[in-house]
């Protein structure tokens, strides 16, 4: 619904997405195939220690009903099937892995006028139940989130926060690790024209006494070219500019720069993402 609360995970994501989304610092390519039939296959691969691993999966859309498939380098079969509107407003999705017969997954969203509700609850004989939850309106939310694990009868996750939604800024504060760390983020949409935007992430560890921040930026050179940069009060900086070289077909240049690192090289990567 549009004027739902956004979800329990959409609390400080534009925020983070500002500062992290995009950054590689490995050798990375993308390849989608589309299909008129609403078939989807991607292959995925990354370069780490000299060695490619990755992935390729495929999705299959019908109706309200969506099937994603991966195979890993690992031969590792994961697969997830969602359905929409399985009832008024509610959406559904069962995931799970092969050989891994403990993997199994159903998770369950509901969306509400005034709240929005995800749960998942693990397909096993001591399962891990997961609860999030948002109550409000599209522009103010407050909401939590629990992890039970049955196994163990303890609490393994609880958070809680608030976000402000607006369509040039966005706020929040969040009080996460079962307590332990309170983070604020803020990003502003500075010129809507050009896409320049600001962000800013500041965390607070109790138990430590620890304070640390995050600035970055982004900029649209034009309409097909995007520079991020990041800055952290240890001193790293970072730098990404994105080219979108043909229609939804990217590649992408990643760089970090820590003075503290004085024994090894400044970080470097390059991403490709192909859609013919």
């Amino acid at each position: 619904m549009a004027n739902s609360p956004a979800p329990f995970s959409d609390i400080g994501k534009k925020a983070k997405d500002l500062l992290n989304k995009g950054y590689n610092f490995d050798h990375k390519f993308t390849l989608t195939m589309l299909s008129d039939a609403g078939m989807a296959l991607t292959a995925t691969g990354v370069k780490r220690d000299q060695h490619f691993v990755g992935d390729i999966s495929t999705q299959y859309k019908s109706g309200c009903t969506t099937v994603d498939v991966k195979v890993d380098s690992g031969s590792n079969v994961s697969t997830t099937v969602t359905v929409n509107e399985i009832f008024p407003c509610t959406k559904a999705a069962l995931s799970f892995k092969i050989p891994d017969h403990k993997s199994g997954k159903l998770d369950v969203r509901y969306i509400h006028p005034h709240a929005s509700i995800n749960s998942s609850i693990g397909l096993t004989p001591t399962p891990l139940l997961e609860l999030a939850a948002t109550i409000g309106s599209k522009e103010l939310g407050f909401g939590g989130e629990i992890a039970f694990d049955t196994a163990s009868s303890s609490l393994t996750k609880y958070n809680a926060g608030i976000g402000l939604f607006k369509p040039d800024f966005s706020a929040a504060l969040i009080l996460e690790d079962k307590g332990e760390t309170l983070k604020a983020s803020y990003v502003h949409l500075v010129n809507p024209i050009n896409g320049t935007a600001v962000a800013a992430e500041l965390t607070h560890r109790f138990s430590t006494y620890q304070n640390s921040f995050t600035f970055g930026s982004s900029h649209s050179l034009d309409p097909f070219t995007m520079v991020k940069t990041r800055f952290s009060d240890n001193g790293k900086l970072a730098v990404l500019c994105q080219r979108e070289w043909r229609p939804k077909s990217l590649v992408t240049f990643s760089a970090e720069y820590d003075p503290k690192a004085v024994s090894s090289a400044s970080r470097f990567g390059l991403a490709l993402a192909l859609k013919p």
